[in-house]
Parts: C-alpha cells; sequence; structure tokens
C-alpha cells in the first residue's frame, strides 16, 4: 500500500537551520529596541511566526503583549510599540495613521517597524510623505524561507501568484532569487540550474548577481540540480480536482502553514482541534501521497494492527506490563490518537464528495482532458452555473474548458458568460477580464481552432530565425497549446486500459490515471537528457525563456558527488500543489532521486482562482 522508500536514495539536507537562521534574526532585531514593548503582527504572518518563534520565546525577549493588525485605533498603553508586518501600503499606512494620532495627543512613544521578508521603497517613501520618517525606525527580517516538512518549503506569499502574473509586479523576484541565494549558501553550491519561464530566468538572474556580489566559499554540496518553474507555465495542472490524501485534504479543509483544523464532524466532539501535517505524523506519512480510494483500506487494515498490538497485554506478567507501559504505551495512543482523526476525516470528506455528485465531476474533468464529449461537458458546465453549486467551481470548469481547448468558441464563450453572471452576479465582471489577461478563461479568434494554432506553432519552430519571439508568435502568449503539449509529451495516457491505482505506473495515478501534470513531466524530461535538448516544439509552444546552466563544481569526494547529484531542489514560482509533490516523490522512487520542493505558496484550484476575483484585497 504504502510506497516504500529506495535504499540507495540519498539523504534529504536538515532545513532545521533555516528555521534557526530566521528566529535569530527575529530576536536580534528585537533586542535593538530595548525594554518592554508590545509586537502588533499581521495577520498573515502569525501562521509562520508561530513556527518559528511561539509566544514563550518572545516574552523572553521583553515582548510585553502581541497584537494583530487590524488597521483600526490601538489599545495599547506601552511606550515602545514594534510592527511586524508584510512590505503592504495599506499596512504601512495603518502604521503612519497610530503615529500622528499619537503625536496629536502629545504622546511621545518608540516605533519600529520590521519589514519581512524585506522593505521596498514604496513603504518607505510613504512615511516620509507621511511626515513620520524620523520618528520610527525601520528594518528587515530577511524570512524568507519556511520548512513545512523534510522535503517541502515555502516562502508563503500566496499574493505572488496575482501580483507577478497578472499585475506584472515583479518586486517579489528578487524575494525568490534572495531566498535561492539563501539556499544556495547553506546547502549548495548547486552544480546545474534549469528553468522556464520569464519569472523563473529573473530570479535565476537575481540569484546570480547576489552570488557573484558575496565571497565564495567551499563546502561540499547538499543539494545538486536545481529546476525553477513559473507557475503560468501549466495552469491546467492546478484546476485539476485534486485525489490524493494530502490533496483532499487541502482542497477540503484548507491546510495552512503546514497546519489543518479538524471540525467536530472530524472529531466527534463539540471542538475542533489544529493538527500539523508532516512526516512525524506516522499515520499521515503513509498514506499521504495515496490516491484516496486506497486510502481507506490502508487505515483499517491499520486499527487491525493497533488492537493486536493492544490486545498482546492479556498474557503478560508484571515485568512485561511494566516494560510495555513504559516502552509502547505511549506510542500506541498517539498512535490511536491519529488513525481516529484520520478516519474521520476520510469520512468527512467521503460525505461532501458524494454529495457534491463527485464521480460525475471526475468524469467531466477527464473528458476536458482528452478531449472526448466536449459539449456534454458543455451541458455539465452550464447545469453547475444554472443550479449556482458554487461559483469557484464553475469558474474552475470554464476555466479547465478554455485551456484544453485552447479558447471558447464565439458563442460558447458569450453563452457561458451570460450565464455565469446571471447566477453569480454582475460584479465579476472584472473578474473574466482578469482571467482572459491571464490567458485562463479566453474566447477562440476567427481562423484560430486547435489544428491552425498547432501549424502556426510548428510554422514558428521549423523558422530558423525564430531566435526570440516573433509578432506571430506573441500572439499565442497567452493560448495553452494543451492538446498539442499533451500529443508531444504523453501527459493523458491512453484510456482503453485499466489503470490499477494500488500500484501506478507513472505520475498519472495522481490523477486517477487521467493525465500527467505538465509541470512534472517537464522536470522529468529536462533531467532526463540534461538540459532542453530534444524539447525545442515543446519550448516554443510555452513561450520559451527556458535555459540550462552549469553552476559550478560539486567537490571532489565523489561519494558525496553522486548524493548530492541525485537530490534536486524544485521551485515553484507561483505556487504548487500538493498533487504535484505527491507526483515529484513518485518519480523520485522510481529514478532512485530526492525532490526538494520550494514554493511561493502551496495552491489549489480554489486559492487560485480566488485570487483572480476582481474584490481580491
Amino acid at each position: 500500500m504504502a510506497h516504500s522508500v529506495r535504499r540507495d536514495a540519498p539523504e534529504l539536507p536538515d532545513f532545521s537551520l533555516l528555521k534557526r537562521l530566521a528566529r535569530d534574526q527575529l530576536i536580534y532585531l528585537l533586542e535593538q529596541l530595548p525594554g518592554r514593548k508590545d509586537l502588533f503582527i499581521e495577520a498573515d504572518l502569525m501562521s509562520p511566526l508561530d513556527r518559528i518563534a511561539n509566544v514563550i520565546t518572545l516574552k523572553q525577549h521583553d515582548v510585553d503583549k502581541l497584537y494583530k493588525v487590524e488597521y483600526k485605533p490601538i489599545v495599547s498603553t506601552s511606550d515602545q510599540l514594534c510592527f511586524l508586518i508584510r512590505p503592504r501600503i495599506k499596512t504601512v499606512k495603518w502604521i503612519c495613521d497610530v503615529v500622528n494620532t499619537d503625536k496629536a495627543f502629545g504622546r511621545f512613544r518608540r516605533y519600529k517597524i520590521i519589514f519581512s521578508p524585506q522593505k521596498f521603497y514604496a513603504c518607505e517613501n510613504l512615511l516620509e510623505e507621511q511626515g513620520i520618517f524620523g520618528d520610527v525606525t525601520t528594518d528587515e527580517w530577511s524570512f524568507y524561507l519556511l520548512p513545512l516538512d523534510d522535503d517541502i518549503i515555502s516562502l508563503e506569499l500566496p499574493e505572488f501568484f496575482r501580483d507577478n502574473f497578472l499585475e506584472g509586479d515583479q518586486r517579489w523576484v528578487r524575494t525568490a532569487g534572495s531566498a535561492l541565494h539563501l539556499l544556495h549558501s547553506v546547502y549548495g553550491p548547486f552544480s546545474k540550474v534549469y528553468g522556464i519561464g520569464r519569472c523563473s530566468k529573473m530570479a535565476y538572474e537575481s540569484w546570480r548577481e547576489q552570488v557573484e556580489e558575496g565571497e565564495q566559499r567551499a563546502r561540499q554540496a547538499e543539494i545538486g540540480n536545481v529546476f525553477l518553474i513559473d507557475r503560468d507555465v501549466d495552469l491546467v495542472t492546478p484546476l485539476c480536482s485534486q485525489v490524493v490524501y494530502e490533496g483532499l485534504v487541502d482542497d477540503i479543509f484548507r491546510i495552512k502553514c503546514g497546519c489543518v483544523e479538524f471540525g467536530p464532524d472530524v472529531t466527534s466532539s463539540d471542538k475542533s482541534i489544529k493538527v500539523m501535517l508532516n512526516s512525524q505524523d506516522k499515520v499521515f506519512n503513509e498514506i499521504r501521497n495515496e490516491h484516496f480510494s486506497q486510502v481507506f483500506g490502508f487505515l483499517s487494515q491499520k486499527a487491525r494492527n493497533l488492537q493486536t498490538a493492544y490486545d498482546k497485554r492479556s498474557g503478560m506478567d508484571i515485568k512485561q506490563m511494566k516494560t510495555f507501559v513504559s516502552e509502547e504505551l505511549k506510542g500506541l495512543k498517539q498512535e490511536h490518537r491519529l488513525l481516529s482523526l484520520h478516519i474521520g476525516a476520510s469520512e468527512s470528506m467521503m460525505k461532501k464528495k458524494t454529495k457534491q455528485d463527485f464521480q460525475e465531476l471526475l468524469k467531466t474533468e477527464h473528458s476536458l482532458l482528452e478531449g472526448f464529449e466536449i459539449r456534454e461537458c458543455i451541458s455539465y458546465i452550464e447545469e453547475h452555473i444554472n443550479r449556482q453549486v458554487s461559483m469557484v467551481e464553475s469558474m474552475r470548469l470554464l476555466c479547465l474548458l478554455s485551456l484544453t481547448e485552447n479558447g471558447l468558441l464565439p458563442k460558447d464563450y458569450r453563452s457561458l458568460k451570460a450565464q455565469f453572471l446571471q447566477s453569480y452576479g454582475i460584479d465579476h465582471l472584472l473578474t473574466f477580464s482578469n482571467l482572459k489577461q491571464l490567458g485562463l478563461l479566453v474566447e477562440q479568434q476567427p481562423g484560430e481552432t486547435l489544428t491552425v494554432m498547432e501549424s502556426r506553432v510548428g510554422k514558428l519552430v521549423n523558422d530558423k530565425t525564430a531566435g526570440k519571439l516573433t509578432d506571430a508568435f506573441s500572439s499565442l502568449s497567452k493560448k495553452s497549446n494543451f492538446r498539442a503539449l499533451g500529443r508531444r509529451l504523453n501527459l493523458v495516457p491512453k484510456s482503453d486500459e485499466e489503470y490499477d491505482l494500488r500500484v501506478p505506473r507513472d505520475m498519472a495515478y495522481i490523477f486517477s490515471g487521467a493525465y500527467i501534470p505538465l509541470s512534472c513531466k517537464l522536470i522529468e524530461q529536462v533531467l532526463e537528457r540534461d538540459g532542453w535538448t530534444g524539447l525545442e516544439e515543446v519550448t516554443r509552444m510555452l513561450n520559451g525563456h527556458e535555459f540550462a546552466v552549469t553552476a559550478g563544481s560539486n567537490g571532489s569526494d565523489a561519494r558525496v558527488k553522486t548524493d548530492s547529484q541525485r537530490i534536486i531542489l524544485v521551485m515553484f514560482l507561483g505556487g504548487c500543489t500538493f498533487s504535484e509533490i505527491s507526483a515529484l516523490r513518485f518519480l523520485g522512487r522510481e529514478k532512485g532521486l530526492k525532490f526538494i520542493v520550494v514554493t511561493t505558496a502551496i495552491t489549489n484550484s480554489a486559492r487560485l482562482l480566488e485570487s483572480m476575483l476582481d474584490n481580491h484585497a
């Protein structure tokens, strides 16, 4: 059932060092404001902060009271205020109001603003405009990376996707470059860096600049190769329903910062409980990458094994019982508690998905991915919209239809858009504009059928002078070319064969055998070929910006070199799903590699589409 780890698999680096570095720097910054102080923390920094330095640690360093930033007058009576915030204009404006209110009442305090992960010129400029630049001290907490698990590290920047790919705001690119530089400094040097996407290329260049500015120290590498990929290279994958256990838990309960809150329907009590989901949870670790259809069988077997372990007590003498209580009982009780939670979560998810008619939804998705029965799919989407099932779900299906069909026929686009606006409100007109701008939901132009599009791409590939994007190719910049990519990379396995989810044969198992995620397939192909050679047509269809660079040596020790070469760091710029992480773990087991996933944030279809809403804050 649970996938076994290959004996020759390399050991992953210890990323707890990143937490210690972040904690030590935060303590240093807090001590720069000596004496008792109140700390105001921005809402989306509270969970990451809790993983780095808990309340006890903060209290030990003269933090008196903790407040959440709420954009209203403060009640603190302290003479020293410290603000731990993201570099956002709205928050800085609120701090300006706090300081100016104190000035108006003749109240003298000391103020310190700590920006995380970095401060931007616009924020300092606002402080100057509001006349308080000289009244506050500012600093940066370079908290770039939060390890969520042994092989997952997050920048915890969910706004990266909208800011960069929709708004064209590149302020976070340097942050990504700095995160890469930190990993290179602690666990490098990297030997090869591959990447695809405009943002990835800029992040790579930012990292190289920082490497060249700093001093080089020779050491043994723990990470060999790096792969950078933009989220907009593959927008289909995050829009597919997740069916591996961890992905499904995220879709239904929302995993936040590696932690999930299970309600009374899961805990079988009147209380909710917060649970850390990582490899320390032995039950979760064995089912996290499994297709959901296989999970109940495993949990049932685990429950039987646990009962057998408890039953051993019946024939024990006093000495054996003493040993059992001191050595085994605590572990069994912990395992029993976790098992109960995951059984409860599985039952709750099953009820919710049965209510939604999940099988019919998956059948529609698979038809869209395979390109079959498209008219029936459109009818299903129309019914979904008209029944007002879920606004985000309806939008997801529309986007999936558009991406897989390379845009909607004009009459379908107009009809579906009108029905959507009638069902969910005219205020979503701007949302449609955002989706169109990003290429998620577009109308086919006359003469832009799939065949015409693919032949035009083919012509570009054969054009020897097309070393850079031509005008003709630029017109395709927001087209998905999904069908052509699917055929070229065999992303959609043939449906005439039965797919055994108990013994997965490829990464398609994460979508019930219907689709291999494009992002993961690209990584597999590039690592196999040691570059982009032979993938020229694929990169043209993906708008280029691919690169493969030899970054440096990994030392002379052959054994160390071999191990580090088999550890691949994959950085997703714009977010990554738990399904993709499961697919990469599967690929690692098959190839004897270990993948470390670094992402700007964990995403899924709901988070991605909610960031597109016109009322997005």
